[in-house]
């Protein structure tokens, strides 16, 4: 399952603990600043593209104009059709309410003139961060003798 493909080192885990970590992934609210895992398994940012909450790139190009309710796309000349404008333009969903109640926002994570490949993320939503599912916060712990 998607849950328990995202507990690290599930493995080593006692199965009743593997269980209730993958039941508490799907009620995770999303945190106002999402802090991507340090520690992760590869298929976080799978998870968030295929989620639908990030606005990913259909073809590759370079960043025209970006600022925070939409996205323009110069688009290589070789993945373009003939007679087309060659711009693709992505309006982000700014702050919308969720079935949930919570709030849907996206923001961009590129900036103007870097060039863009097909598949890349172009803006996070709620609980992803660079591209990753970011659900929680890190700790930062400390041993004191």
């Amino acid at each position: 399952s998607v849950g328990a493909s995202l507990i690290p080192f599930l493995e080593h885990d006692d199965a009743n603990r593997a269980l209730m970590g993958a039941n508490m992934q799907r009620q995770a609210v999303p945190t106002l600043r999402a802090d991507k895992p340090l520690v992760g398994t590869g298929m976080e940012r799978a998870v968030a593209v295929d989620s639908g909450v990030t606005a990913v790139a259909k073809r590759g190009g370079t960043v025209q104009y970006v600022d925070a309710s939409r996205i323009v796309i110069k688009v290589n000349e070789d993945e373009m059709y003939p007679g087309e404008a060659g711009i693709d333009i992505y309006n982000l969903t700014k702050y919308t309410r969720s079935n949930q109640n919570t709030c849907i926002n996206q923001m961009p994570c590129v900036y103007l003139g870097e060039p863009i490949e097909r598949g890349d993320v172009l803006a996070d939503g709620p609980s992803t961060d660079l591209g990753e599912l970011a659900l929680g916060q890190n700790m930062r712990v400390a041993f004191m003798p």
